[in-house]
């Protein structure tokens, strides 16, 4: 998959993209991330990309030149989406990461700045994205989480596919409490489930940490998940150990 993003501030994604499965994702060819700056556009000697806004207020408003040229410069492939990191975009999802690595061959991800882009830039865009409701300084951050979710789910990313099934939101839930050795760490012990050999109680066990945690949580999820509730509520932790 072809991931091209639209920054003022491509050095903000060198070292991220140069470590663990992100690194060896891009060395193996099953991901290509290219940046590319709008300054690289501009007609003007200080290479101005900003402005001031129509009808007054604080701050400069990215202009819309720069970022068409930009993003009319880059190759189209067949399954493409124009994403805009924005805080007024809808709340990116595992739902979204999931559709992109399996529905789309590249991703064009435009990173906002100062107070936005100019609003005829939606004309370029297919989805406006955000990483939740707050402002941050700038959309490199939202688009490095984007780029980093999606290429994870890309076949051959990650070794062991089971682990990418067991994840918090894959089924709608948080994901169930992890342990390892040893087995006793400062008079918190494993839950004695977990060590008993047992599968089907494991599994159970999990099941219910799953509910558990989200009820606790994330109740807000389960709105959707009404059907399985009541026969979860017997199935509550019959070992809970220390909480994490």
């Amino acid at each position: 998959m072809r991931f091209d993003i639209v920054t003022l501030f491509p050095e903000f994604f060198q070292t991220p993209l140069q470590v663990g499965l992100m690194a060896k994702a891009i060395a193996r060819g099953i991901a290509e991330v290219r940046c590319t700056n709008p300054r690289d556009f501009t007609q003007d000697k200080h290479r101005r990309v900003d402005d001031e806004p129509y009808g007054g207020g604080v701050g400069m408003v990215l202009k819309p030149e720069p970022i068409f040229a930009a993003v009319e410069s880059l190759p189209v492939l067949p399954r493409r989406e124009v994403i805009l990191t924005t805080p007024q975009g809808e709340p990116m999802s595992q739902q979204h990461f999931k559709d992109w690595a399996n529905h789309c061959d590249q991703l064009v991800v435009l990173c906002g700045h100062y107070e936005g882009m100019d609003e005829r830039v939606s004309h370029l865009v297919t989805r406006e994205v955000s990483l939740g409701d707050f402002v941050l300084t700038g959309g490199e951050i939202p688009a490095l989480a984007l780029v980093n979710g999606v290429v994870r789910l890309l076949p051959g990313t990650v070794g062991k596919t089971a682990s990418l099934e067991a994840d918090s939101f894959e089924d709608g839930l948080l994901d169930y409490p992890h342990y390892t050795r040893p087995a006793v760490f400062r008079d918190w012990p494993v839950p004695q489930v977990l060590l008993s050999g047992n599968h089907a109680k494991i599994a159970q066990w999990r099941r219910a940490q799953q509910w558990e945690r989200t009820r606790s949580r994330r109740p807000d999820l389960l709105e959707g998940l009404k059907g399985e509730v009541g026969s979860q509520e017997d199935s509550r932790d019959p070992s809970p150990g220390p909480k994490p």
